[in-house]
């Protein structure tokens, strides 16, 4: 059982982990950042997962790493610090890369490694009220660790801006940029986007969703030249020999539902 996180699978494969900190802003702390490693690195060898949601307890979605994390930080050398950075490292790119589709709901504040989780997910949905925060070069560092999900979502023009100054970022702006998907009034709003999102992705064939989330990845800023051709022409020929192009055939040309079709409420 997690001390720092409440974590369930349902019938349907639909996960939900919450950061349970809410005392402590849902900060990031020693426990924390491993449970969550466990987490995700357990979830990514599940089968039968098909939608994975992240969301947060309290009035706060995460406002970084804990204060003990920082002030062990201050008194490290270069190695220790590499160490510990390359633990953050891994919990994300953990997040980034797991096969399922991801959710974050963000409320409330949103604060340097708290936006890396943010941006490491696929589907975002925040309250207009939440703010989003790069504070790292007001503490006399630089948000070097969530830099390559950031900027990704942000982009490099709303990067320099908002990591250099370390500026609020409204909602609203978030989805301008790209950082946020849609922006709801009350909770209610929210779980119904969730629900949406969740019913459609369930439409979707699994390992087809995870290939295309692989394939996002992969083609993301390269040229059109050959490789990239040749590339995905290999993955929709293995595609269509997959079990599940066939049952998606048959189940079009029978006029039926694909047997992975799931409904949130059953």
């Amino acid at each position: 059982m997690a001390d720092t996180l409440e974590i369930s699978i349902d019938a349907n494969g639909i996960a939900r982990i919450a950061l349970a900190r809410p005392e402590a802003g849902n900060a990031i702390n020693d426990v924390m950042l491993a449970e969550l490693t466990a987490a995700l690195a357990g979830l990514g060898q599940n089968e039968g997962l098909r939608v994975l949601i992240l969301t947060a307890q309290g009035e706060r979605f995460c406002s970084g790493m804990d204060m003990t994390w920082l002030k062990r930080a201050d008194v490290m050398d270069a190695p220790g610090n590499f160490d510990e950075a390359l633990r953050l490292a891994r919990l994300l790119q953990l997040l980034d890369r797991i096969p399922t589709p991801t959710i974050a709901c963000v409320h409330g504040n949103a604060e340097g490694v708290g936006v890396g989780l943010v941006a490491c997910c696929d589907m975002v949905v925040a309250d207009r009220t939440t703010s989003f925060c790069l504070p790292e070069t007001r503490m006399g560092v630089a948000p070097a660790i969530i830099a390559p999900y950031v900027v990704s979502r942000l982009g490099v023009g709303m990067a320099r801006r908002y990591m250099l100054t370390g500026e609020a970022i409204k909602a609203e702006r978030a989805a301008q940029a790209g950082l946020v998907h849609e922006v709801v009034d009350t909770p209610i709003q929210m779980r119904e986007c969730v629900k949406d999102w969740v019913e459609a992705l369930l439409k979707a064939a699994p390992h087809a969703v995870a290939t295309a989330k692989r394939m996002i990845t992969n083609v993301a800023y390269r040229p059109v030249d050959d490789a990239l051709i040749s590339d995905s022409a290999h993955r929709i020929a293995h595609l269509h020999t997959h079990p599940e192009a066939r049952e998606g055939m048959a189940a079009t040309l029978e006029q039926r539902p694909p047997h992975w079709f799931r409904s949130s409420d059953s």
